[in-house]
Parts: structure tokens; sequence; C-alpha cells
């Protein structure tokens, strides 16, 4: 199974590691430029900082050549002009308008990526609605046990309360209690242990849609399979099948949404993963209250329930375009082109990043080389700047399990019962619970991409410990009081409210998009099966933790570990907001030591002096330099928006852009 990209792909623009003298002349580099040289940065070792196009040190006649060579190579002869245009565009962004042939649709198409980001293709979002409805099915998976949990133990006679239902005191209480836990954990056992691992040879051999139509097909005929057996260790199985759809859609929908989507709205658009996992975890809720008076067979139709999305996933997931990136990683740049076609406004812009993506790929190949399956595995921890995104994506999905989410998306019902709800109440509130968390992951849809995934995360997670700290002091409160069940409930929503716009969809959007190509698949299976061996390590524990340690121990060690995962996202979480998928190679070659010492030395100084002692005057030096024209980079977004203002006017911001300038 081995990866590389394609070496008959055409000859890439020269680079070579030359080590230049810091005293060297801007004439001697710009003598050098002109003899189709591009000085390197160490994508194992930026110590630098330096995010580079690698297209905006080669002269426009060297350009032409390489496009002429790549078109030739790759049977696209026949839109040559048009790759060369769009390979001018990409050296110099802030200049397209001044590319030779440019047309004015053309020019409003491009200015509309900053303009108006949101005018995308409708396959675009065809494809993100359809992902998104696989992560509805991640979300009913989880509530239809919560809702389960009432009921299913004392049906196969594994009780996890005080008493049975004769009243008699129940001798293997401890013994169920886990054997309740290891039930909930089977999916996120098998996904950890085996779905996620299937993502890269499934991703290798069928693409990503494939990928996503074989754990469609896991996830709808598991859960129906669920709801039909007759003992604890059949349904236990069912669950371990259901982990298996779920490890290998969660390691390859997002990186389908991040692939096919334009980097100045990739986080807003692949956020829909965290955001419909929300809504599947509320649909989830409202089965549960709907089906809740059906007597014996209610938990068979909480469980059996989420069947329902994934039928529209299994369907219809061939109808979308592929990923471009998968076909360049196999070689076949036609379809790529293709695959553009339907995701992009115009042709232009399709055969802009076709080529943009390929010399990016190619500067990313000399790190990489050519491997394999067990050899990209071991690679997450051998190649720097490879191992750096290892470690960021670990970071922020251990996160998402320490800030103590799945207490309540697992166990709100027992949470609530133990707070002295009736089963039905028990279920209102966890509904509650279901519509916040949904309703408060839509912001995170435009401020992803304007605060950035960095800044969400520092300013969510002392907000729910906060939070989660003062739900735990209200079991204090007397039972007798209608304060205690209202106040617990009021600060596990607050919870909810400040976690959906940052730690929920942050995880899975930025671990999409942190590793290269070659080890994307391999990446995001480490990233998600880290997270959800959590989640099945949580979910096993938590009813005898609750039982040991009461709810009041439980959520102040759930408050604690968000302080203790603030800390490390403060040292080693890279900002990736509004950077293509082939730039974060350069964010990602800054060494760690790099990013930690400016954090604690410069940006942390700098945010006591702003915003603590209210010195307007605070200056922060940017630690990430810009060499070349992106196509993402300031420059080019002011130079359009200057152009669309009449002269006597100014442009009006949006509130979020308003929101956005005071930080």
């Amino acid at each position: 199974m081995s990866d590389s990209i394609d070496p008959k792909a055409g000859a890439p623009p020269p680079v070579e590691n030359v080590e230049k003298d810091n005293s060297s002349s801007d004439n001697e580099k710009a003598a050098y430029a002109e003899e189709g040289h591009v000085e390197k940065v160490n994508l194992n070792s930026n110590t630098t900082a330096k995010i580079k196009n690698p297209l905006a040190g080669v002269p426009p006649a060297q350009v032409i050549r390489d496009v002429e060579e790549f078109a030739k190579a790759n049977d696209l002869t026949d839109i040559t002009p048009l790759l060369i245009k769009g390979a001018l565009v990409a050296k110099d962004p802030p200049a397209f308008e001044s590319v030779e042939g440019i047309e004015p649709y053309e020019v409003e198409a491009i200015r509309n990526e900053v303009l108006h980001k949101w005018r995308q293709p409708k396959a675009l979002f065809f494809t993100i609605i359809l992902c998104s409805i696989g992560a509805a099915v991640q979300g009913w998976d989880q509530t239809g046990s919560n809702g389960a949990n009432l009921s299913f133990p004392v049906a196969f006679g594994i009780s996890d309360q005080d008493d049975l239902p004769d009243g008699s005191p129940n001798p293997h209480k401890i013994k169920n209690e886990w054997l309740v836990g290891l039930i909930n954990a089977g999916p996120y056992i098998a996904s950890a242990l085996c779905g996620c691992w299937l993502s890269d040879p499934l991703n290798n051999f069928f693409g990503r849609r494939g990928t996503i139509f074989f754990s469609a097909a896991f996830c709808c005929l598991s859960v129906i399979g669920s709801a039909v057996t007759q003992n604890w260790y059949q349904l236990f199985i069912t669950r371990l099948l259901l982990g298996i759809g779920m490890g290998s859609k969660a390691s390859t929908v997002p990186i389908f949404c991040a692939e096919n989507a334009p980097a100045s709205v990739r986080g807003g658009l692949v956020m829909c993963w965290q955001m419909w996992t929300a809504f599947g975890i509320f649909l989830g809720f409202c089965a549960n209250l709907a089906v809740k008076d059906t007597g014996d067979i209610s938990w068979r139709l909480q469980l059996g329930s989420a069947f329902l999305p994934a039928v529209p996933l299994w369907a219809g997931v061939y109808f979308c375009p592929e990923s471009p990136r998968w076909y360049i990683k196999k070689g076949r740049y036609a379809k790529a082109y293709k695959s553009l076609l339907r995701l992009r406004n115009t042709p232009l812009q399709a055969a802009r990043d076709l080529y943009y993506i390929y010399a990016q790929l190619r500067v990313e190949a000399d790190i990489i080389g050519k491997n394999n399956y067990f050899t990209r595995f071991m690679e997450l921890f051998t190649i720097p700047r490879v191992r750096r995104a290892t470690l960021a994506s670990f970071t922020v999905m251990l996160a998402q399990q320490m800030c103590g989410i799945n207490i309540i998306a697992f166990y709100s019902s027992t949470v609530f019962k133990n707070a002295g709800a009736s089963d039905t109440n028990a279920l209102l509130a966890s509904w509650g619970f279901g519509l916040v968390n949904f309703v408060f992951a839509w912001p995170a849809v435009w401020t992803i991409d304007t605060f950035g995934r960095r800044a969400l995360l520092l300013f969510t997670f002392p907000n729910m410990a906060w939070t989660l700290l003062a739900a735990g002091f209200c079991f204090w409160i007397p039972d007798t009081s209608t304060a205690h069940l209202g106040l617990i409930a009021m600060f596990i929503y607050i919870f909810a409210a400040f976690y959906s716009p940052g730690e929920g969809p942050v995880p899975f959007t930025y671990s999409a998009e942190v590793f290269p190509l070659s080890h994307r698949e391999v990446g995001m299976a480490w990233a998600v099966a880290t997270c959800l061996f959590w989640a099945a390590a949580l979910s096993i524990t938590f009813p005898r933790m609750l039982a040991a340690l009461s709810p009041q121990g439980a959520f102040g060690f759930y408050a604690f570990l968000n302080v203790t995962a603030l800390v490390m996202i403060f040292l080693w979480l890279p900002e990736t907001k509004q950077r293509t998928l082939e730039e974060l190679d350069y964010v990602f070659a800054v060494p760690t030591r790099t990013h930690m010492k400016y954090q604690v030395t410069k940006a942390l100084p700098y945010w006591f002096k702003r915003y603590i002692f209210r010195q307007k005057s605070a200056h922060l030096e940017p630690l990430y330099h810009f060499e070349g024209h992106l196509a993402t980079d300031d420059d080019l977004k002011s130079e359009i928006r200057r152009q669309s203002v009449a002269p006597g006017t100014e442009r009006k911001k949006s509130v979020v852009g308003k929101f956005a300038d005071k930080f």
C-alpha cells in the first residue's frame, strides 16, 4: 500500500537547499531567483517561522515552462492556457487583475473569495450537507444509549441501581455498573482499536467516498441489530460493530470536507461535523422522549432509531465529487481538475488551485518520500513536521474528553436522575442540554475562521471549568429545594453553551487539516482513535466514579482537567485559520520549542498588558512571517476590499468583523 506523489507528474519549480548568508544583498537574491531557483524553507525545522508561496520567487517564463511540462505529463494539454493563467494568479495573488487574458467574470469571482466568501457552488454545499448527515449519525448513536441506560440494564438483568425492581438490595450493583459502562463504551472501544485504523487502507483503495459508503453500512445495520438483541452480550457485539463504522466515518468525513473546501471558509464548513453531531444528539434526545412511554420496547426504539440518518448518507455519498487532493495523491490530475470544476465557481479557480496544490505537494514530497501504511504510522512520531501535527491533534482530541462533555452526552439522564428528577424529567432535562448544545454551535460557523481555532479554545476552556465546578457545588443544595435540580441543569446548560462554539467544533476541524496529504488518513485515524479511546475510558469509568466520588467530586475532577487542557492548548496548538492545507506545512515546520517560547515570553505578557492592565499601546510581534504573496494573505484581502469601496464611502463591516477588530 505505497502512497506518494506521482514522480511523473511533471517538473516542479526548481528548489535547491542552499544556505544563504544573512549578509546577501537583495540584488544577489534577485539574481538567484532569475536563474529559476527558489530558496527553500526547511519543512522539518522552520526556525524563522516563514510561510512561503512556492511560486513566488519563480520568474513568469519559468512558471509557464513548468506548467506546460505539467500539462503534457498529465494529459491536460487541452487546458494548458487556463493552467498557465491560474498559475500566474497563484504566483502573485494581489496582482491577479494584471494577469494577461483574465476575463471580467473571473476577476469578479476571485474578488468574491474575499468579499462574498460564502458564494460557493451547489456541489460543495451538497457535499457538506451530506457529510453533516453523517455527523448526525454519530450524535444520535450517543444519545440513544443515554436514554436506553434507564431501562435496558433492568431488561437484561444487569441493573446498576441500589435496589432491584422487587425492592430487594442489588447484590451485583458494582459489577453491573462496570458492565453498563462497558456496553456504552463498545462503539468507542471498537473505533479506537479497529474502525479508525481501517480508514487508511480503505481510503487508499476506495477513496474518500468509498470509505464513507463502507462506514454508513455499518452505522445503519448495526443499530438495527442492537434493537433486536436478546441479552447484554449480543448488545455489546452490535455496539462493537457500530464502532467500526463510527471510527472509519469520523476519520474520513472531516478530511473529505477539508479537502473539498477553499481555505477562506474551510473552518466554517468542516465544523459542520460537530454542529450536526450536536444536532444528532438533539434528535436522539427527541427520539428518547417520543418513545419513552412505549413500555418494554422503549430502549429498543431508542437504540434502533439511529439508523434513520445513516440511510441518506449511505445512498447519497456517490453523488458528491471525490476529493481532488485524493485524486492528486494518486496522480489522477485530470480527474482532480474535474472535481475542482464542481467545487469552485470558475474554471480559472479550479486550474489555479490544481497547480498551486501540486506545487506545494512537490515541496512536501522532499521531506516525505515513498512510504506504506506501517511506515506512515511510524513517521507520525519520527518526521518532525508530522510529529508536531501529531502532538497538536492529540492535544485537541484529548482535551475534548478532558473537558467533560461526554459525561453529559453519555450519562445526562443518569446525572439528572441522581439529582432527584423522575425518568421523564431526566429525559426532558437531557433534551434541554441537547438543544443548547446544537443552538450554540451555530456561531462557530463564522467565528472559527474569524477568531481562529486556538482563540476559541483559549476563551471557552476557563468558562467550562467554572461552570462544571458550579454544577457540582449545586448538588449540595438540599433535595427538597426547587433550586437543587434547576441550578444543576442551568450550569450544565451554560457549560454546553461554552463547549459548543469552542471545543465542540475545533478538534475534528483542526485534526483534518494539520497533517500533510501523504499522512492525512493515518494522522486523522490517530487523532480520532485518541478521542474515542478516551471516550471509551470515560464511558466505562464514569458510573463507578459517580458512585465513588459523588457528583460533586466527579464534576470537580473534570473542572480541574479543563484547566490542565487549557495549559496544553496554550503551549502546543498552533493557529491554522485562513491557510491552505499545503501552507500549513510551513506552520508545523516551526519547532515546538520556538512556538512555546513565543507564547510564554511574548503572547502571554502582551495579553496581560493589553487586557488586564488595559495598555492600548501594547504590541504583539507576530510569530509567522510571510515570504511572497499567498492566496490567503492580508495584502490580497486588503487590496480587494480597497478596490470594492467607492470613493468617499466606507464598506460596512459585519457584526463579527467589528468584534474581531477589538482583538
